[in-house]
């Protein structure tokens, strides 16, 4: 699957554009790539579908956070999260058909354009609302990116009358509109008679209403249910992330265009770990006597266990870097490193046998203190700290 483009890099614009540069920079691709514009051509139809994608992210203040934070992945995810993937044309007309009607239907020419109309109002399409959920993660699911089946309960389109409202498809004209979709005012001005359309009120721009209500979902087209969706999760994500699932929010009445399913980790704490953004920390606890004669330690990693060889004469507090055995970027290439801080154990109770070794060993020269310069500077620092 190919790479998808960075949406700045779609729009044209840098990431200080604002909401109107981002509004002018689509119209200018919309108005270039339309499919009555380049018939049969599937590239242009590709890229026009680019650009609503790049728009539908960058033009949510909530999404281009996330989207800058995060790239696609804070978007999208890995199968079925993203901002507009899948976008149809219907879905690219009814999202922002007011950005194209102002822009093609305002007198410019292009009037004739399929979905936009050049003196005909676009119809209210109903949006549902999105879902949000936490979702927790281990330490280890983190690392290799791992797939979820959740259930929600969510509004879907009613099966019973397949989400139109109406009972056996009972549709009779609008009485307001006439069926026409749109009512005209008619008004006098200083400058002569101004005729002005919108929508019509009554069917929302059908043209038609219900004439017998669906018994299951009273006239609404959706119902409330339990649903199994399948979420995955990309390597590397973090607490607090939130992924976007376009369209696995709840259904909109009436066959409108359902909302997102809003996906926020929750990352578990770990019994050993630590994490401090891709890198890990683990404290190792070692015995005097191997910090002073060096020994191997085996190391607990999210991949198995590692050898690591503790030098002698190791002083406790010293941090030994294990390369790429951290998290991994997310989206990216590489990994964290484990950060891995050496204690030197001190045994709270001794036996007798024991304190005789002990006062043994601390009347040798090697048992005095004898720090180095460098020790000394560090040590003076800490004392800073306190004063």
């Amino acid at each position: 699957m190919a790479q998808k483009r960075d949406y700045y890099e779609v729009l044209g614009v840098d990431k200080n554009a604002s909401a109107e540069d981002l509004k002018k920079a689509y119209r200018k691709l919309a108005m270039k790539y339309h499919p009555d514009r380049n018939p049969n051509d599937k590239e242009a139809e590709e890229k026009f579908k680019e650009a609503a994608e790049a728009y539908s992210v960058l033009s949510d203040p909530d999404k281009k956070a996330r989207y800058d934070q995060f790239g696609h992945a804070g978007v999208e995810g890995q199968g079925g999260f993203g901002g507009g993937q899948g976008m149809s044309m219907d879905d690219i007309f009814s999202q922002f058909g007011s950005i194209f009607g102002d822009f093609f239907g305002g007198g410019g020419g292009f009037g004739g354009f399929s979905g936009f109309g050049g003196g005909r109002p676009q119809r209210r399409v109903m949006k549902g609302t999105n879902l949000r959920i936490k979702l927790q993660l281990t330490l280890e699911e983190i690392d290799k990116g791992v797939e979820k089946k959740i259930k929600v309960n969510k509004y879907v389109a009613c099966k019973s009358c397949g989400g139109s409202g109406a009972k056996n498809n009972s549709f009779e004209t609008c009485q307001h509109c006439h069926g026409t979709g749109v009512v005209t005012e008619v008004r006098r001005t200083i400058l002569g008679q101004m005729q002005t359309q919108s929508v019509c009120p009554k069917c929302g721009g059908e043209g038609r209403t219900i004439k017998d209500k669906c018994p299951d979902c009273h006239g609404d087209g959706i119902v409330k249910t339990e649903e199994v969706i399948t979420i995955k999760i990309p390597a590397g994500v973090s607490d607090g992330m939130q992924l976007s699932m376009s369209g696995k929010g709840n259904a909109a009445p009436r066959g409108g265009v359902a909302g997102d399913l809003i996906v926020q980790i929750d990352e578990a704490p770990h019994e050993l770990f630590e994490r401090q953004e891709q890198n890990l920390y683990y404290n190792a606890f070692v015995t005097f006597a191997d910090a002073a004669m060096g020994a191997s330690l085996e190391i607990p990693t999210l991949n198995g266990k590692v050898k690591v060889k503790l030098e002698q004469g190791t002083p406790s507090g010293k941090v030994l870097r294990l390369k790429g055995k951290g998290l991994p970027v997310l989206q990216g290439y590489g990994r964290g490193d484990m950060m891995v801080c050496v204690n030197v154990w001190v045994p709270k109770s001794l036996t007798k046998e024991e304190k005789v070794l002990l006062e043994q060993l601390n009347k040798s020269p090697n048992f005095q203190p004898n720090p180095t310069k460098q020790e000394r500077g560090f040590f003076d620092r800490m004392k800073d700290l306190f004063n």
